[in-house]
């Protein structure tokens, strides 16, 4: 009897998996769907992977012509990718995903063969994309970032090589039967993550593992065995043969989980964020009983935990305050200062994530919110229209998240100074509506454009030009919108005086 909560799966996946039966081959859902099926937390939208015992060249013969479309840039790793037809509207990228086969490249392959289908361009609306990869076994070299991959038809030894009992079921199909040899629905029940293999094993097998159970510790709260953590601990250099493109798309993963601090301690505490992220434990700044101040590892975690699941405002709470064990110093009666930790934070937040190959645009954001973000707390003594105007200019489209990160950085226990920071945070963001009605503080700009400044000083582009817009802009800030004819006499005013000494 398939439970009803898997029809939907049964009748999505039926016209697939009839193909393949007719053709004498077995297909089987595999990975989280399964593992969300048995937790009864499936979600329309997500993943279908399968894998099957027919070879590459069988699958895409089985899908040609009859799927939307076909594509084998993941073929020698033993993946077709394909659009199933008809069944949901199309995805607002026609192009097919990358391949989940070949986890080491960290660039998608190029070239897609349709076999006999429409192209991706001017496809029509049709099924969700879906991954069919043959039976295989894959391990790492000791020195190469690329898996060698095997073919099997066995689908237990396939299972045997995914990263975590968890994730090592089956659904065979047509007929939905569980396949669990390695004990998955009881570790789920159980709360506990496991490898199939021994973890020594698996994780040499890919070494990325290692990081992907914090996501899993996270996001499921499972508890890792002990030979796993002991395995990591011994392990963590291997994560070295690892892409940097992987283990950025893993942390961003790790990172959006409802709660990822289970995850983020686990790489602190077995070493393993030292090999890609050494400003994380370094947070964990060392204590004594003279020097007292506040555990800056154990705070960051809950600013992140208190931030919502957006990736760059959660990269942002990661690095926060990574500058502050460069810039520690003690003063009178064991009082510790972190001068100026937000702009060597910036700096270092800028390096570690070119390091780890992020996108300029997610630098530039996650940057801009860690220098930006003791702002708030420089004007304690009461907002000017002014310092709104600078504040809302310089955060510009981060506004939103930079008020987010500063109210979650604020971790103390005590009640009467938490409440007196999000009052202030209130006050501050209630100046900014009223402002925003009277002025545009979207667009803070000076009150005469370049050309006006050119022609009503009678000068040319160059250096003097930027001069009188910037004086120009100063006044827009301090003084609020003054209209051109004001601005005019300031600028001439301005102008007279910059000269007068000439």
């Amino acid at each position: 009897m398939i439970p009803d909560r898997l029809r939907p799966l049964v009748e999505e996946t039926g016209p697939l998996a009839a193909r393949f039966e007719s053709a004498g081959r077995r297909l089987y859902l595999v990975g989280g769907v399964v593992r969300d099926a048995v937790l009864g937390r499936l979600d329309d939208n997500g993943d279908l992977d399968f894998t099957t015992d027919a070879t590459p060249d069988e699958t895409e013969a089985i899908l040609s012509g009859w799927a939307d479309a076909v594509w084998t840039q993941g073929k020698r790793f033993g993946t077709i990718g394909a659009r199933l037809p008809g069944a949901r509207p199309a995805p607002q990228s026609p192009e097919p995903p990358e391949s989940s086969a070949a986890p080491s490249s960290g660039t998608s392959s190029s070239g897609a063969s349709s076999s006999g289908a429409s192209s991706s361009a001017g496809a029509p609306s049709a099924a969700r994309v879906v991954e069919i990869t043959t039976h295989r076994a894959e391990a790492y070299s000791a020195d190469s970032r690329n898996p060698s991959v095997t073919f099997s038809t066995d689908i237990e030894a396939d299972l045997s090589r995914r990263d975590f009992t968890v994730n090592a079921m089956a659904l065979a199909l047509p007929d939905m039967r569980l396949i669990d040899p390695f004990d998955g629905v009881a570790d789920l029940a159980a709360g506990r993550l496991r490898t199939p293999l021994p973890p020594e094993e698996s994780f040499a097998d890919d070494p990325l593992r290692m990081l992907r159970a914090a996501r899993f510790v996270a996001g499921y709260g499972l508890t890792p065995d002990p030979d796993l953590v002991a395995a990591i601990t011994t392990m963590r250099a291997r994560l070295d043969i690892v892409s940097d493109e992987r283990i950025r798309d893993e942390l961003d993963k790790l990172m959006v989980v409802e709660k990822p601090g289970a995850g983020l301690w686990l790489l602190v505490s077995t070493g393993l964020a030292e090999e890609f992220l050494p400003e994380l434990p370094a947070l964990a700044l060392e204590q004594d009983p003279i020097h007292r101040h506040k555990d800056v590892l154990a705070h960051t975690i809950a600013v992140i935990e208190k931030t919502q699941p957006d990736r760059l405002l959660r990269l942002a709470a990661l690095f926060h305050d990574v500058g502050k064990p460069k810039t520690r110093s003690f003063g009178p009666r064991g009082h510790v200062s972190f001068h100026h930790h937000e702009v060597v934070g910036g700096r270092m937040t800028r390096d570690r994530m070119r390091a780890l190959r992020y996108p300029t645009e997610d630098i530039d954001i996650v940057a801009t919110l860690v220098d930006l973000h003791l702002r708030f707390h420089t004007y304690r003594m009461g907002w000017t229209d002014a310092a709104v105007r600078r504040y809302v200019r310089d955060a510009g489209p981060l506004l939103d998240r930079l008020n987010e990160l500063t109210r979650c950085d604020c971790t103390t226990r005590n009640a009467a100074k938490a409440r007196a920071l999000a009052r202030r945070m209130d006050e501050l963001e209630e100046r900014i509506a009223v402002l925003r009605e009277q002025e545009e503080l979207a667009a803070i700009r000076p009150d005469l454009d370049g050309v006006a400044v050119m022609k009503r000083l009678g000068i040319r582009p160059g250096r003097e030009v930027g001069e009188a817009l910037n004086f120009l802009l100063e006044l827009r800030l301090e003084e609020g919108p003054l209209g051109e004819e004001e601005a005019g006499r300031r600028l001439d005013a301005w102008w007279a005086e910059r000269n007068s000494g000439t």
